[in-house]
């Protein structure tokens, strides 16, 4: 079999394709052949060693895949030998063959392609526990969503549609046109660093019922302010902090720094009738029954077609570096993915 391998914290030419032997299915694992596997922003600080949860490297980084089972381990369901899967996997996704336990791996509906089964996961379960389980919009709300071109962006801002609340999006302008046909609203500069006050003009005074808030630091006070009360404020992510190609610490602790600590506090949330709430989808791996609801309930929305992920890109996956780097860059619009096997072909 074929891994892409992060051999050390890096830029994106840290990434090694290696060949090794292929896995045999351990007890309540199914070994799957891959055709397409996601790339995550979190694969990305990872490599450049700003990622807290990650194992130790060397490691091969993929937190999904969809593609094949043709081996199944011992206490494994059967049934799921020669079905077309799409799995979440504790690491190693970017392979064309991987080995994980079963209660992870879910067969996929009729007339779902293995690539947007792929691009599903991951983004698709960040966007569900925001929008579907914590701060559920409905008929009428307004919901920013900050990086609305991104893989979770795009699928958080179906998931707002769905529930018939008003998006305004915020990406570089290069993507504005192309959100405003994905049903997004109004579109926001990403780089704009005062749009508290904007928000409220577009919501007559009131302010935003729900935000996204995916680049942490002082990103945090702006999107704070620009809730109406009873607004929640939901945290997903840390991208500010990835700064340059290789990563620095430095720069996520001045990323820190500049989380207004102080300023929103208990009393301030209580006065201001306000909520804040964090996701990190990676310390869920465990709670296999939970996500395994989330996703199935996703790929049931996927087959009805009331879900669709956005596939910016597909790369070879020796070319696991270029997808590292147009996702660091910003430049895609919607979901990466690396093409693993010759089922992808």
């Amino acid at each position: 079999m074929r891994q892409v391998w992060i051999t050390r914290r890096g830029e994106p030419d840290v990434l090694a394709l290696r060949e090794a032997p292929d896995p045999v299915p351990a007890a309540g694992e199914v070994r799957i052949r891959v055709a397409y596997a996601g790339v995550n922003f979190a694969d990305v600080m990872i490599r450049m060693g700003l990622y807290p949860d990650a194992p130790p490297l060397p490691l091969v980084p993929g937190y999904e895949a969809a593609g094949t089972v043709d081996a199944v381990g011992e206490g494994a369901p059967a049934e799921l030998q020669g079905r077309r899967v799409v799995a979440v996997v504790p690491a190693g996704g970017y392979a064309d063959t991987l080995c994980t336990p079963a209660a992870l791996v879910f067969p996929l509906p009729d007339g779902v392609p293995l690539d947007v089964a792929a691009a599903l996961p991951v983004n698709g379960l960040t966007a569900w526990q925001m929008l579907g389980v914590m701060a559920v919009p409905k008929a009428g709300d307004t919901v920013v969503v900050h990086g609305a071109a991104g893989g979770v962006g795009t699928l958080a801002v179906q998931l707002a549609r769905r529930a018939g609340a008003r998006v305004i999006g915020s990406a570089s302008p290069a993507k504005h046109a192309w959100l405003k046909e994905q049903g997004v609203t109004v579109c926001l500069d990403s780089r704009r660093r005062r749009f508290a006050d904007l928000v409220r003009d577009l919501t007559g005074g009131r302010g935003a019922d729900i935000v996204l808030e995916p680049r942490h630091g002082a990103w945090i006070g702006e999107s704070y302010r620009a809730l109406a009360p009873t607004g929640r404020l939901v945290l997903f992510g840390f991208a500010a902090a990835a700064r340059g190609l290789r990563g620095s610490r430095w720069a996520a602790l001045w990323t820190l720094a500049r989380v207004p600590w102080l300023r929103i506090n208990p009393v301030t949330l209580m006065n201001d009738n306000r909520g804040v709430m964090g996701v990190n989808l990676g310390r869920l791996w465990h709670d296999t029954e939970r996500l395994g609801d989330w996703l199935r309930g996703l790929l049931a929305m996927l087959a009805a077609g009331e879900l669709s992920p956005r596939i910016d890109t597909v790369l070879p996956l020796a070319e696991a570096a270029a997808a590292h780097l147009r996702l660091q860059r910003r430049e895609n619009r919607g979901k990466i993915l690396l093409r693993a096997g010759e089922a992808a072909a």
